[in-house]
This record gives C-alpha cells, structure tokens and sequence, in this order.
C-alpha cells in the first residue's frame, strides 16, 4: 500500500507541480516506485494516453521525471474551459459533457469524485509512494463543500500536506498564515510544513520570515527554494506563457495568442532552439516582426476564427509562412460545418481559405496517438521525416487522407507534438532560414536527452534547499 505527500498552495502557479515533478524525480533515483496524482485539472493543456484516453498534460511531465508512462489514473477528472463559464468534463480519459461551473460545482464534482477514488485505489495497490498534487488553494470557501482536489483528497487519504506559497509575486507570508486561518482544524492539523517557493536573492535575510511563521503557524518550513531560470518542464496552463517569450534569435515566429488557446506545450521545443525568437501575439501588429505565424489548437476554433477575423489578424495571417495545429489548421481550410452546434450559434463559417479543405464539427472527440512520416516541400524547401509521433484530440473531421498538408507557404497538421523531433524542428526552422537567405544549421539539440537533464537539475535544487530528512518523517508518520 502506498504512502502519500500532498503539496498545495497559497494560490494558483506557486509552484506546486514543479514539486511534485521533482519529488517524482528524487523517489525514482531513491529506487522507489513513485507516481503522480492530481484528482482535477482545469487546463487546456491535455494529452493522449497509448490507449487514447485523455489526461492534463502536467502530469505527463511528473510521470516522466518518475520513469512512467502517463496513465489516465494519474488524472482521472480534467476540465478544458469551452467559454461562457463551461467547460469539457472529461471523466478517466473521455467526455461526459458541456457542463456551467454552476451545474459542475453544484453537484457534479462530488459524483467525480468516485473516479478519483477509483484511480487512488489502482495507483496505492501498484505504488510505494503518490506524490499528489493539489489545484489553486484549499482556503477558497465558496468553493470549497464541493472541492475534490484539494483537503477532500488529502483526509480521504489522510495525507500530510505540504503548503506552498510563491514569494515571487508578494505577500507570501501573509498567504500562508490567511491559508491555514481558513482552514478547519482537522484540515489545518494535516498541514504538516510549508515550503517557500521562487525566492531570489540572499536567503540569509529571509531566515527572521522563517522564524515568524514557524511560530505563527506551528508548522515547519522544510525549505526556501530559488526561482529557478530556464526550468524547461512542461508547464500546466497558459499562466506561464509571459514566461515563455524566448529571444536574440534571426528566426522571429509568432505564436498567436488565441482566446482558448489549447496545447502550448506544441511550441516550446521551438522556443529553445538557438536561433529562435519564438513569442506569443495578441494584436495583429506584434506579427509585423515574424517570419513564420503558427496558429494553434483552440478549445473553440469557431470563435476563436471570428476573433481572428474581427481582429484583422487575416491579412497578416495571408502575407505571410503560416503553420496551423489542430484547430489552427481547421482554420486554415475553407469551411467550418457545425451542424449540431457543438461548438457555436455558427452552422457555417468561411475559413482562411489557405488550404483546400473542410472540416465538420461532431459531437464525439478524436484521441489517438500517432506516429507518421512526413515528405513534403514547405517554404521552397523539401521537409522529409521518419517515424515522427504525436497525438490528436479534435472532434472535427476534416476531408483530408494525409496527416501533413502543405501549400508553398502554408502548413497544417491535426498531430500535436510533432516539433519535439530534433529533425523535423531542425528542418522547418531551416525552411524558414533559407526563405530569409540565411545558412541552414545543424540539428544540435537533443529533445529527450535535455527533459531529463531538466529532471535532475530540478531534483538536485531541490533536495539541495528542502530539508530532506524532515520530509521523508513526515511521509513515514
């Protein structure tokens, strides 16, 4: 039976996914068998299992640093925000619903919560530690009668708690000590330490901050962690975009920054290559600058096509390189059917008119993983690749046989992921070198190789600044 420790936090994108990685990651080296959990993500992000099933894409990245494959009990209830105050229920790998936050918090959340015991039960029997991970604060009180991935996990699972607050943004003491004020007393008693997260400078000077709230709280600080630059781990919502602008590249490519933007892990890879200035716009003027546009995935392509129409991003959009992914590429297509209404009013809307295709909206969701070879010119220059693997999760089907169209100009794809290989990243970057009469490059970076190297670094800063002994009693109590 597995032992548990719980992270949450004072708020939102404080840092407790990170930790959980890195605590997955220090277990695996200690040569236990270590998983993730996370009862309920509420992210656009997501990822397909082997066997298809939907899952939040955080958790991918905590059981990677485990040595795992990613299993759908690792995050049995994902929610992907449609609009209007809804969202996508997704229920052990698969939709159930539209529902309004009223009709999911009123009631629904407690019935998702027997998937979450569920998955608890499978994960404890095959694990010797869950490293669980909770979502924004447990002190939100109107939310909290029906939370189920905060204190409902911890004292169904009488879990030790370890809160974590972000000093990076200000106020962490006072985040701490209003936290555990709102708590009720036998939420408060599972609270077992605190750890105080992206801290900059001399830690010395924080120590009398340490003293206060060890005394204030009762509870130990098991640790002041540095911000840490350049992490390189797959980041759970569009928080963090601020944080992904990369720079001093001859290659400018301008990600737009879609209202229900999906799937922004698809460009970081791109971001880290060396000649690349990869930024995300949200006007039409910031693209004045890119050399290739990349439209992404959407939760809800027809309205975020209208946006882009009413934006007037169309005309910087048709001058220049463009790739569509997922719903960026239903965009670039000529038509947009939603008989049934799926997504919007809309029955029918032009497209960007780019590619010679169109796409139907269905009800029922498309989620498989891919691998494909790819043969095709792009920018005048010939793009050949083996074996490339990804993954789909669209629920429109769109009149095409290949899993790769390209135009001279133009590029679109259903696969997410496909950038993360070193060749086919390589190669579309130096498609775009060479339309700027540039020399191509070499491919020089290796993808897999460099996540893991990200995994041992966060680890080993980790149990360099978190008082290790204390936490490995707090697990064993």
């Amino acid at each position: 039976m597995a032992k548990f420790l719980m992270f949450q936090g004072t708020a939102s994108h404080v840092g407790k996914s990170i930790l959980t990685t890195a605590l997955c990651r220090i277990f695996f080296r200690e040569g236990l068998r270590v998983a993730p959990f996370k009862a309920q993500n509420m992210a656009l992000n997501s990822f397909v299992t082997a066997d298809g099933l939907e899952m939040g894409r955080a958790q991918v990245a905590q059981a990677e640093a485990a040595n795992l494959a990613p299993r759908v009990e690792m995050n049995p209830v994902l929610l992907k925000p449609t609009g209007n105050q809804t969202s996508q229920v997704i229920i052990n790998g698969k939709p159930v619903g539209v529902m309004s936050a009223a009709e999911y918090h009123g009631g629904y959340s407690l019935k998702a919560f027997d998937a979450v015991k569920s998955a608890l039960a499978k994960l404890s029997a095959e694990f010797d530690v869950l490293v669980i991970e909770g979502a924004g604060s447990p002190a939100e009180v109107n939310l909290k009668a029906n939370d189920i991935v905060n204190m409902r996990v911890a004292k169904y699972l009488n879990a030790p708690v370890i809160l974590v607050a972000d000093i990076d943004r200000g106020g962490a003491l006072a985040a701490v000590v209003g936290t555990l004020e709102l708590l009720d007393d036998d939420e408060r008693d599972l609270v077992k330490g605190i750890v105080i997260n992206k801290f900059r400078g001399d830690v010395k000077l924080f120590l009398p901050a340490v003293d206060f709230l060890e005394n204030k709280t009762g509870k130990p600080v098991l640790g002041v962690l540095p911000f840490i630059e350049k992490l390189g781990i797959d980041d759970e919502d569009s928080v963090s975009l601020d944080d992904k602008i990369s720079g001093g590249g001859e290659v400018n490519i301008g990600v737009i920054r879609l209202n229900k933007l999906s799937n922004f892990t698809d460009f970081d890879s791109l971001a880290g290559e060396p000649d690349v200035n990869l930024f995300y716009a949200r006007t039409p003027a910031e693209l004045e600058r890119a050399d290739l546009i990349i439209i992404p995935g959407s939760k809800n392509t027809s309205e975020d096509l209208l946006w882009l129409k009413e934006n007037n991003f169309v005309a910087q959009i048709s001058a220049k390189p463009v790739i569509g992914i997922c719903g960026g590429f239903q965009m670039l297509g000529r038509k947009i059917f939603d008989p049934a209404r799926t997504e919007s009013a809309h029955v029918e809307l032009d497209g960007l008119n780019l590619l010679p295709l169109e796409t139907t909206f269905a009800a029922e969701k498309f989620t498989s993983q891919v691998t494909l070879d790819a043969d095709f010119n792009f920018l005048g220059s010939r793009i050949r690749a083996e074996n490339l693997v990804g993954y789909e999760i669209h629920a429109g089907v769109t009149n095409i046989a290949e899993k790769i169209v390209a135009a001279e100009n133009v590029l679109g794809t259903y696969v997410h992921g496909i950038f993360d290989d070193d060749s086919f990243r390589r190669q579309i970057v130096n498609a775009v070198r060479r339309k700027k009469n540039l020399p191509p490059l070499e491919v020089t970076r290796n993808l897999r190789a460099e996540r893991q190297k990200n995994y041992e670094r966060l680890a080993r800063i980790v149990r360099e600044n978190l008082n290790m002994d204390l936490l490995r009693k707090i697990l064993s109590s």
